[in-house]
């Protein structure tokens, strides 16, 4: 890929972490319930129709839950309802990748800067001299895909499936009516495989790898799935319900890295800029939001904008970023000059927050319920 424009030189320095915590269980039950009822009945949006079985998709469906690092979930609304993960998928399957072949080899092959272009672009591939350029487009993920290790298409296949499964606590498998779906639609992802290969950026047979990176698009998860998994990213890399550690703290720190900056494509700087959390998102409805040290947010609902992201589970975000402190660069001045210094901008803004919903407690992931009961 030629000399790096940024070189760090801290191979020497620990990698440290100062995070804070999410708000008391019933101030989190309480604004996520607020949040599903703010955007519930908003009709915007479009579902997805260029995969057909999608074009099947509810457009009432939606839901939002949210993991702890420390294993709480906290849902509301169809957080059980399966769903393929599409291109969420490309994240989990580069923490992979990252914890198999490690960091310069990855940076080397794949890349991590933004293309400013589609996700499925093959311009992007060319005006880069054939670099996939990072791993969420298309280009990128099916060169991701490519690198896990495997004797045969077979052993790569199963390292995708129990990877994501471990990430989930739980095993995850293939929606066939989609996979079926898809791979009679995929012409364009066959031919960036075979332009990556001419370039010599492929591992492995395009086809096959195509075909892997197809069954990884159409695993089965909810939005309970989406939020544990993210939440192990969150927490270095180990499952907040299992203690299982998934990938090392390095590909989980990575993977968070990449989605900041390139997780919502083309339009990753304005997300940053409006929400401030490493998020990915998916055709199917998902969004997947991470929060590191904190925990992460799993949304779900069908109906999506131009860009191909749902626009519920957007909104959404972007309230629990702001009445949550999920932002990553939103801060408080420290040593009481906040009373004696308040943000103008802030005290106009301020509104009241909803208190918890009747009843309203905090519920455990179905693994931490197996787990107690065992």
């Amino acid at each position: 890929m030629g000399a790096r424009v940024f070189e760090a030189h801290v191979q020497d320095i620990t990698q440290e972490a100062f995070t804070g915590a999410l708000p008391g269980d019933a101030r989190v039950d309480s604004l996520i319930a607020a949040a599903h009822a703010r955007y519930r009945d908003h009709g915007e949006g479009v579902v997805a129709d260029y995969i057909p079985i999608l074009s099947e998709a509810d457009p009432a469906w939606f839901g939002i839950s949210l993991a702890g690092a420390d294993g709480v979930m906290h849902s509301v609304g169809d957080t059980e309802i399966t769903f393929s993960i599409q291109s969420i998928s490309k994240a989990f399957v580069f923490a992979l990748a990252c914890d198999a072949r490690g960091h310069e080899y990855v940076h080397e092959r794949i890349g991590v800067n933004n293309t400013g272009l589609a996700f499925n672009s093959v311009v992007a591939i060319e005006l880069n001299d054939g670099s996939p350029m990072n791993p969420m487009v298309n280009a990128g993920a099916i060169a991701t895909t490519a690198l896990l290790p495997g004797a045969t298409p077979e052993e790569r296949w199963e390292r995708v499936r129990s990877g994501l499964s471990r990430f989930a606590g739980r095993e995850l498998g293939v929606d066939e009516e989609v996979y079926r779906s898809e791979s009679e639609t995929n012409h364009r992802n066959r031919a960036i495989a075979g332009l990556l290969q001419s370039y010599g950026r492929l591992e492995g047979d395009p086809l096959e790898t195509v075909d892997i990176y197809t069954r990884q698009c159409a695993i089965a998860v909810t939005a309970s799935d989406l939020a544990v998994m993210g939440a192990t990213l969150a927490a270095g890399g180990v499952h907040p319900v299992t203690g299982e550690r998934v990938v090392s703290a390095g590909a989980a720190r990575d993977t968070l890295a990449v989605l900041a900056g390139c997780g919502m494509y083309e339009r990753s700087g304005e997300w940053l800029f409006e929400i401030g959390i490493p998020a990915k998102s998916g055709v199917s409805g998902g969004i997947v939001a991470v929060v590191p040290g904190k925990g992460a947010l799993g949304l779900f609902s069908p109906p999506l904008d131009s860009a191909g992201t749902s626009i519920r589970s957007q909104r959404a975000c972007a309230y629990l970023s702001r009445a949550l402190g999920l932002n990553l660069f939103a801060s408080t001045p420290q040593r009481g000059w906040h009373a004696a210094h308040p943000d103008p901008a802030v005290a106009a803004a301020a509104v009241p927050l909803p208190g918890p919903p009747p009843g309203a407690a905090p519920h455990l992931h179905p693994a931490a319920q197996i787990r107690k009961a065992g």
